[in-house]
């Protein structure tokens, strides 16, 4: 599976406030950037904290990108696919329309309750990992499912999870042109940390784009 993580910050390193509270960092021609990286995925990945705060659709706007995949043999919109240890997804989440099919990945500590909500609602239930989900047999069983092309979209604590797990093949960030600060406000790559120089992920800058007011970086792992 080819993972694909795009993420936008503040200068500072910062997703959002402190509150967790969605923030504009990038503009239009930002969000259409995204869009078209989204049209081009079989699914795309948000941690349940994503699902909690902004409950975002993860579908393609674009009416002719819609129109390409489908042209393509593919649905108008990837899969969308949540990180979601202990099953916290509501079951009226957006992402549980019937605009795309939804995947979750629960642990194997979820609540069979919270479980069975999530499927009578339309999600595809994948449990894999004691405590919290073992992200690389779940991507395997994804794969089962026809997801190769993965976009992962937020936030830190799964970003950082991620790249734990050596599973990031390219990650893409947009730096906006605003400071956000605060010690508790959510980055890149939450989580632990990684505390060994000689463990910390390398990458490779491969390019840089004025987008907005702002620039895209662009790394593959």
């Amino acid at each position: 599976m080819h993972v694909h993580v795009n993420a936008a910050e503040s200068v500072d390193g910062k997703l959002s406030t402190r509150e967790r509270e969605q923030v504009a960092i990038s503009g239009p021609a930002d969000f259409d950037r995204m869009d078209e990286l989204r049209a081009g995925v079989d699914g795309v990945l948000v941690g349940v904290g994503t699902v909690l705060a902004d409950d975002p659709g993860l579908t393609v706007k674009n009416d002719e990108r819609r129109e390409r995949r489908e042209r393509d043999g593919a649905p108008p919109n990837p899969a969308r696919v949540v990180a979601d240890s202990r099953a916290r997804t509501p079951p009226d989440a957006e992402l549980l329309d019937d605009a795309a099919a939804t995947y979750v990945l629960v642990s194997e500590d979820a609540a069979e309750a919270d479980v069975a909500a999530l499927s009578a609602a339309g999600a595809t239930v994948i449990t894999t990992g004691s405590g919290r989900v073992d992200l690389t047999a779940a991507f395997d069983r994804l794969k089962e499912y026809g997801v190769e092309r993965l976009l992962v979209e937020g936030g830190g604590e799964l970003i950082f999870s991620l790249f734990e797990a050596d599973l990031v093949d390219r990650l893409t960030v947009y730096v906006g042109s605003v400071v956000i600060g605060g010690r508790d406000a959510p980055t890149l790559a939450d989580g632990e940390g990684f505390t060994d120089p000689d463990s910390f992920p390398e990458l490779s800058l491969t390019d840089v784009e004025r987008v907005d007011d702002g620039v895209v970086l662009a790394y593959d792992a």
